[in-house]
């Protein structure tokens, strides 16, 4: 017979072993929310993260657009989504007219294997993505937020 405080100690103990991530849907109610329902294409924006990471608690991320792009389409932000971390909204960049080339590299915390996504806005309304389907070995962000 398990005693009601053994029990307690139990479910604690599970509940922080497993992160409670963001879902598909919150994530992809974030995107919606940056795009204001304007579609977002693949391509133009490159995101590098490690296929294996051993340590989610310092993950090295690149966003990065190669393309020379004309004025009116620059780059205005660059934005990056974690679908298993506790909140996917894990970074934000903005660039100003006279940035030159949209590059962001940075670390993240990754909470377990998950998609990262990267978006790139653009001046001409135009949205462009990217993302990295990643196994995390050891997990981070397993504590309350």
């Amino acid at each position: 017979m398990i005693l009601p405080r053994r029990r307690l100690l139990i479910g604690t103990a599970a509940l922080l072993a497993t992160p409670a991530g963001a879902t598909r849907s919150d994530v992809a109610t974030a995107i919606a929310a940056l795009t204001k329902g304007a579609p977002v294409r693949h391509g133009r924006v490159r995101l590098d993260l490690p296929l294996l990471v051993e340590n989610g608690n310092v993950v090295a991320m690149t966003i990065d657009v190669p393309d020379v792009l004309p004025a009116d389409q620059r780059v205005l932000s660059l934005h990056a989504f974690a679908e298993g971390n506790p909140l996917p909204h894990v970074v934000n960049a903005y660039f100003g007219p006279r940035a030159g080339r949209a590059r962001l590299s940075t670390r993240i915390r990754l909470a377990t294997s998950q998609t990262v996504i990267a978006i790139a806005a653009c001046a001409d309304g135009s949205f462009w993505s990217d993302s990295v389907d990643l196994l995390v070995t050891l997990a981070a962000c397993v504590e309350d937020i």
